[in-house]
Order: structure tokens, then C-alpha cells, then sequence
């Protein structure tokens, strides 16, 4: 270990995004690991609208939904390598052989001057050091609409989604692993999802950390921006 990151371990030790705990090495603690509510043992899947799978590994509430606000809105930065693990494994398990490329749902510019950092490129880059490889840019926001989280109805939540998103790098003939960090009604994964398609990607699989419980679903996407 370099003596820099020593430093830093002494003066911010690593802890469980989750309850906080020190730990050893940025991860998940044991407690956690057994009481967080996990979506089909971790495996949950969910087809969205115009027929794209998502999966997640955890259910948006409690300690979770906790965890995500700290990660998105509060500058809790290091969620993002247990997180990002934890979708990685469950990309892994249901989408083997599916996609060679792994992208994420970018936020709008304005958004990533504002917080300092994209969220779910961080939860991208996690994912892919498990893998060996890198995420690459497919798409950029083009358009700085409302946050999802301050739309009542469904309907408004996928009209405001739409048009928002720009093929960007090739994604022409690629078989795309899109993440995001929460998957709520879909409509932004969907829309994403819909630009790669438009512009030639072979296949669009979705993943994201949580998902709420279908009976919170329809209560927004809790802040993606």
C-alpha cells in the first residue's frame, strides 16, 4: 500500500455504505451483506416498457434507499465501489454473454458541474474493474429537463424523459450493458435505451443498483437527477 492511500485510510477509513461500520477495505460488512433486501437473491429482473430487461440486485428502501441519496446527493462518492459490485455480479448472473460493451445514463452537463461527479459513471467504472475493462460513452444528455422526483403522474415522468439523450462515440453493432443507479417507472433507462437502439446498437440490456417494490414503483424515480 502506498503511504498516500495509508494516510487516507487513517484519516477516512473505509465503511459499509450501508451502516457506516469500519471496515478493512471499502466493502460491505457481513450484517449488511445477510439483512439487505435483496431482489431474487440479488438476481431480480423486470422487463420494461418496449421490451428491455433490467436488473438489480437490491430493493430501493431503508438502509438501501439511504445508501443511494448519501451516493447521489450528498457526496458519499465511495458507495459506488460496493455498489457498483454488487450490479456487476448481477449483470453477470443474468446477462452472461449478452453484451461486450458496458455504457451508463449520463446526467445532463449542468447537473455534473453543479454535484461534481456522475453518479452512475462512477457505478459504471466500479462495475467494469471487476470485469477488465473500461465503460465507454454511448450517449450524452441533450436536453436539462425537470428531476423525475418532482413529477407527480407517470405519464409526466416518460414525457419528460423523452428526447433528452444523444447517441455519442459507436454504439453502431454493439451489444450494449446500460446502467443506471435506480430503475423506478423505466423511463429513463428506457429512453436511453431507445437512442442506443435508434442509432444501430445490436442489443440494449439494462442494469441498475435498486429497484422500488412494484407497489412503490409509480412514485417516480426518487431524484435521477
Amino acid at each position: 500500500m502506498k503511504l498516500t492511500d495509508a494516510l487516507l485510510d487513517l484519516l477516512f477509513p473505509p465503511k459499509c455504505p450501508f451502516c457506516g461500520r469500519v471496515r478493512d477495505t471499502l466493502s460491505i460488512c457481513p450484517d449488511c451483506e445477510k439483512a439487505l433486501p435483496w431482489t431474487d437473491e440479488g438476481r431480480g429482473l423486470r422487463e420494461l416498457r418496449g421490451g428491455f430487461l433490467c436488473a438489480a440486485p437490491l430493493w430501493y428502501e431503508g438502509s438501501v434507499r439511504e445508501a443511494v441519496r448519501r451516493f447521489k446527493f450528498q457526496g458519499g462518492v465511495t458507495a459506488a465501489g460496493p455498489l457498483g459490485e454488487l450490479i456487476a455480479r448481477t449483470a453477470a448472473e443474468r446477462f452472461s454473454g449478452e453484451f461486450d460493451v458496458v455504457s451508463w445514463v449520463p446526467v445532463s452537463a449542468r447537473r455534473l458541474r453543479k454535484r461534481g461527479y456522475d453518479q452512475s459513471l462512477l457505478l459504471a467504472e466500479a462495475a467494469c474493474r471487476l470485469w477488465g475493462v473500461e465503460p465507454e460513452r454511448l450517449l450524452c444528455k441533450v436536453r436539462d429537463n425537470p428531476a423525475q422526483s418532482g413529477l407527480e403522474s407517470a405519464g409526466e415522468r416518460w414525457s419528460n424523459t423523452r428526447d433528452v439523450y444523444a447517441a455519442a462515440g459507436t454504439p453502431a453493432g454493439k451489444r450494449v450493458l446500460l446502467l443506471d443507479d435506480v430503475c423506478s417507472t423505466g423511463a429513463t433507462l428506457v429512453s436511453a435505451a431507445e437512442t442506443l437502439r435508434a442509432a444501430g446498437a445490436a442489443s440494449v440490456v439494462c442494469t441498475a443498483a435498486a429497484f422500488p417494490r412494484p407497489e412503490e414503483e409509480n412514485r417516480g424515480e426518487k431524484g435521477k437527477e
